[in-house]
C-alpha cells in the first residue's frame, strides 16, 4: 500500500506542483522524481509513481504543465513546446530540493525517472544536479555533447525499443559509448519488436506488454541496486 496526494510547494524561486506518492510505512526512504511524457500528467503516470511508492519510494511525479493534461498529440506538441528547457529544468531541481528537505527522504538517495520528453529531461536533471543519484530513460532523446554527458554523476538505464525511429539504436549506442568513454556508469537494453512509447498501454498501436513488463522489472532492480 502507499499514500498520494496534490502537492504544491515553493523551494526557491520555482514552483513544485505535482502528485506525491510515499510508501505507508513510517522511515527515510529513497526517492524518486518522475516526468511526464509530452501528454502532461496523466492517471498512468501517477499509476507509475504509486506502484514505486509501493516498492518503497518517496515519488514526487512532477506537473510540468501546471495542470494541462492532452490526449491529442497535436496540443502534446504545442505544450511540449511551450515548455522552456530553463523552466523545466528549474522546477526538476526544485522538486529535488523539495523531496531532499522532506523528514522521510534520503537526500543522498534521490533519483529520477522519466518517459519519452520526461526521459530526456531526466537526464537533462542528471546534467545540471549532481547530487542526483540515479536515472532512468525510458525512450527518451539523449545528449550528444561530451561536456554535458562528462556532468552526469547518477548511473543511468536507458531503455529503449529497436524500432524507434526518433532515437534509433545507433544513437543509443553512439551514448552508450560516450559514457563509457568517460567512464560513466551506464547499462542499456533496447528490446525487440518495440518502438517509441512502448510501455504505455495508452499507447494502444505501440504498446508491447512483455516488453513493458520486463523494463518495469529491470527499472526497479536498477534502482534497487543504485539507490
Amino acid at each position: 500500500m502507499s499514500n498520494s496526494r496534490v502537492v504544491k510547494s515553493r523551494c526557491g524561486p520555482e514552483k513544485v506542483a505535482g502528485f506525491l506518492a510515499s510508501p505507508s510505512h513510517p522511515g527515510r526512504h529513497r526517492a524518486i522524481i518522475a516526468i511526464h511524457e509530452w501528454w502532461g500528467l496523466t492517471p498512468w503516470v501517477k499509476t507509475q509513481a504509486s506502484n514505486l511508492a509501493k516498492n518503497g519510494y518517496v515519488v514526487l511525479a512532477l506537473d510540468l504543465y501546471h495542470g494541462k493534461v492532452t490526449s491529442t498529440p497535436s496540443q502534446a506538441r504545442k505544450l511540449k513546446r511551450d515548455l522552456p528547457l530553463d523552466r523545466a529544468i528549474g522546477e526538476m531541481k526544485a522538486a529535488f530540493d523539495y523531496l531532499a528537505c522532506r523528514a522521510d527522504v534520503d537526500p543522498k538517495q534521490i533519483g529520477s525517472v522519466g518517459w519519452s520528453m520526461g526521459g530526456a529531461l531526466a537526464l537533462q536533471l542528471a546534467i545540471h544536479e549532481p547530487r542526483l543519484a540515479a536515472c532512468v530513460v525510458n525512450y527518451g532523446a539523449l545528449p550528444t555533447k561530451l561536456a554535458d554527458i562528462e556532468k552526469i554523476n547518477a548511473p543511468t538505464l536507458g531503455i529503449f525499443g529497436v524500432l524507434d525511429r526518433g532515437i534509433p539504436p545507433n544513437k543509443v549506442r553512439a551514448f552508450e559509448k560516450r559514457m563509457n568513454a568517460v567512464k560513466k556508469v551506464v547499462e542499456i537494453k533496447i528490446y525487440e519488436g518495440a518502438g517509441h512509447a512502448f510501455e504505455n498501454p495508452s499507447n494502444v498501436l505501440t504498446f508491447r506488454p512483455k516488453a513493458a513488463a520486463d523494463a518495469w522489472l529491470r527499472t526497479l532492480a536498477f534502482l534497487n541496486q543504485s539507490l
